[in-house]
């Protein structure tokens, strides 16, 4: 993590009469860094970015934009912010130039900077050819990109993005993602989301809410590990003795406590084999772990390949089985 915090939460809560919407839930964030707000609908992410900006307050915990807690200056917050909530509030019969000074006065931009402003802007999000076009008769990627250029007009260290590419195209997707990757280039990114290659296109950081409650929270890999603790490993064996899938079956019960075994027979004398096996406790390597088993045992490896778990496997294991210990 970058050594300037931007945004820190600690013990996090929002309650809507009896519902707990966000339940004890802490992170921070570092200065440039894209953290990816993962899980699925419902679950509190949009509630919390409320928080973020001002529009919220929080039941418990607390909440520091750059040090500066958000339910006692809401003003200042929003100044150090730019939000792009869900649904982008943009008025289709003004052109992108007429809303974007009207979004400029709205932040408090002097007079004489505005033009200054709004021509960056623009120029960020590829649509200084289409200043003087109606919002109405963009495309709804075009539109969703003037909803960025109005979060960035301030030029602010933070931004808050809320599904940003809902009911885009694939085309509009990629070029929207394009987009907020340059951007965290610069800025301190949050991005909700509950498309899994969102996360893994543009985000550094994960953190996956369910129920309001942090599942996970790191990088995918980090995750992974400690979730699992292993890996999945799939070989291509030679063993030349009969009943060989048999054999081999047995005899991987030496390599330690596997789960998710499977054995089949290949043409002339393979087998392939697939099983996941535990983070060894020594500082043994588990590929050499695996070598000195073959050795034993009198059989070649052709291949070996090894698996770590996606997002996706991280996703629906921490969302859909239940939320690991970790």
């Amino acid at each position: 993590m970058s050594a300037q915090i931007k945004i820190e939460v600690k013990n996090l809560s929002k309650q809507y009469g009896n519902v707990h919407a966000v339940n004890d839930v802490s992170f921070s964030v570092g200065d440039r860094e894209v953290l990816g707000f993962l899980g699925p609908n419902g679950a509190g992410k949009t509630t919390i970015m409320k928080i973020l900006t001002g529009f919220h307050f929080p039941s418990g915990g607390t909440a520091m934009i750059d040090g500066i807690p958000v339910d006692e200056k809401p003003l200042e917050i929003k100044k150090r912010i730019g939000y792009l909530p869900e649904n982008v509030p943009l008025y289709g019969d003004l052109t992108v130039d007429e809303y974007l000074n009207f979004t400029a006065e709205a932040y408090g931009i002097a007079k004489q900077n505005r033009q200054k402003a709004i021509n960056s802007s623009l120029e960020a999000c590829a649509l200084t050819s289409f200043r003087t076009r109606r919002i109405e008769t963009l495309s709804k990627g075009y539109r969703q990109r003037t909803g960025l250029a109005q979060a960035i007009l301030h030029d602010p260290p933070i931004l808050i993005l809320d599904e940003p590419t809902t009911g885009l195209d694939p085309n509009q997707i990629i070029e929207i993602r394009s987009l907020i990757k340059e951007l965290g280039k610069r800025k301190t990114v949050i991005l909700s989301t509950h498309i899994l290659q969102e996360v893994e296109a543009i985000c550094s950081q994960v953190l996956i809410i369910n129920d309001g409650k942090i599942a996970a929270q790191g990088r995918p890999e980090e995750i992974a590990g400690s979730i699992k603790g292993g890996d999945t490993w799939e070989l291509v064996l030679k063993y030349t003795g009969e009943n060989a899938q048999d054999i081999i079956k047995e005899k991987l019960s030496a390599l330690g406590n596997l789960s998710s075994i499977s054995v089949n027979s290949l043409e002339n004398q393979l087998i392939n084999a697939a099983f996941f096996i535990p983070a060894l406790d020594n500082n043994e390597n588990t590929d050499e772990h695996i070598f000195d088993w073959a050795v034993n045992n009198g059989i070649k490896i052709l291949e070996m390949n090894r698996k770590k778990l996606s997002i996706e496997d991280i996703f629906v294991k921490l969302t859909k089985d239940g939320q690991e210990q970790i």
